[in-house]
């Protein structure tokens, strides 16, 4: 997941200061900053002993925390030792980077979907060495894990972004549940916010690119064009996006706020501060672990509202990936396919609330609930953005004028022709290598 976008807080992808997570996302590190004090504690001597025929792993945030509990079964199957490592989302991307340049990478290293090819592209990475290990993920994701024609990492989560609405603030207001249209989600929000001027009825940060991109892929926009060498977003489709997008800020359905201006989103929620927080799924997990401050029977989930319904939503995922100079590839896959099996995966969602990758472990009773009902049927409904390497710093740019397009710096076809200008000039390199025909 952050980006991190988040710019999200997290990874963005690229850079996530994101993340999507993975919350997303998704990974988003704003959004899963809370340590979990406990089960970090007691696995701190996994993490902390140097065993020299350990394989090493990196991972971010509550990943970083609770893989060692995945560890005991590889151990006993394999004789194999795993020392695991968390990083904090602010700091892995150039933690990483100069691992690569030090030679010290991790055997295993955990990485946002956005972050692939341009690990792969410097040659960090080795590629996946088996089809199978991809065999039985979503293919919305496994577009991202995609380099020049072959795979170098597998999915190990998905997030696709869902609104969590405060169904008791919305039965205050006559609504049974969100309208999942943009014209019913409006007069929705323009009621609620009648009843409760001094409150807000989203909560969107104008730093993070998630919601204008979900909007984005629920309306058709395809972002790129001219083979992935040029912005399209002055095109109709993003235009609209954008538009609607704008609309909430500007009827004060939204507050113009950055994620550095509200410390502790949770809190607000519970407060109905705002009614609506589109989150990944690891929010499921926060709300959970505060029933105190706002019990489960105040809120629920829903898909995210499209022009005339639910439409495509990207799945931002976590990976794992085999650096390529590790002296034991072999082990370090094992490793790979051990984390990112079904029942790996389903422990993790129990402990963390990651949803599965895997497409045969959502048969699995453990996510057949109502809240979890949703996600399902996104993912089955995905949409994919351009797989390349510059697609988390086109979120960044994009955002950025965005933000004053949202503040009425600039008019929507002024932001979204800037938006093009600078996206063509982050393309320009891909340019004209496709030109040349050195990449396709």
């Amino acid at each position: 997941m952050k980006n991190a976008r988040r710019r999200q807080g997290v990874p963005s992808t690229g850079s996530r200061t994101r993340r999507p997570d993975a919350s997303g996302g998704v990974i988003d590190p704003t959004r899963r900053s809370l340590l979990a004090a406990v089960p970090a504690a007691m696995l701190a001597g996994c993490i902390t002993r140097r065993d020299p025929r350990a394989l090493s792993v990196w991972a971010m945030s509550y990943e970083g925390d609770y893989s060692p509990l995945l560890m005991p079964a590889f151990t006993r199957a394999t004789g194999i030792s795993v020392e695991v490592q968390t990083l904090p989302w602010t700091a892995a991307h150039e933690k990483l980077l100069t691992a690569f340049a030090g030679g010290s990478l991790p055997d295993v290293l955990m990485l946002p979907n956005g972050w692939v090819g341009e690990f792969a592209m410097i040659g960090a990475l080795a590629p996946v060495p088996d089809p199978a290990l991809n065999a039985d993920v979503f293919p919305s994701v496994r577009g991202a894990m995609h380099h020049a024609g072959r795979d170098y990492a597998v999915p190990w989560s998905v997030a696709p972004q869902m609104q969590y609405y405060r169904s008791d603030l919305l039965a205050a207001g006559g609504f049974d549940t969100v309208p999942d249209d943009w014209d019913g989600w409006r007069r929705m929000g323009v009621a609620l916010k009648r009843r409760r001027p001094d409150d807000y009825v989203l909560l969107s940060y104008l730093n993070w690119p998630d919601t204008l991109f979900t909007f984005a892929g629920q309306i058709g926009a395809p972002l790129l064009r001219d083979r992935n060498t040029r912005g399209d977003f002055a095109g109709p489709a993003f235009r609209e996006a954008l538009r609607y997008y704008k609309s909430l800020f500007d009827d004060g359905l939204a507050p113009r706020a950055l994620s550095t201006e509200l410390q502790d989103p949770v809190a607000a929620f519970a407060r109905g501060y705002f009614a609506i927080y589109p989150s990944g799924p690891t929010l499921l997990l926060d709300l959970r672990r505060r029933a105190a401050e706002i019990p489960p029977k105040r809120w629920s989930v829903a898909r995210m509202p499209g022009p005339r319904g639910p439409g495509p939503v990207d799945g931002i995922s976590a990976c794992l990936a085999v650096a390529a100079h590790s002296p034991r590839r072999a082990e370090a896959w094992s490793l790979v396919r051990h984390m990112t099996s079904p029942a790996s995966e389903l422990q993790f969602q129990a402990l963390i609330g990651n949803l599965p990758a895997q497409r045969s472990a959502w048969s699995s009773p453990q996510l057949a609930t109502a809240r979890l009902a949703p996600f399902a049927a996104q993912m089955r409904q995905p949409a994919s953005q351009p797989a390349i390497v510059e697609m988390e710093r086109i979120r960044t740019e994009v955002q950025l004028v965005a933000e004053r397009v949202v503040r009425d710096q600039l008019s929507v076809d002024e932001g979204t022709m800037l938006m093009d200008r600078r996206v063509d000039a982050l393309l320009a390199k891909r340019r004209s290598l496709v030109e040349a025909g050195r990449i396709a």
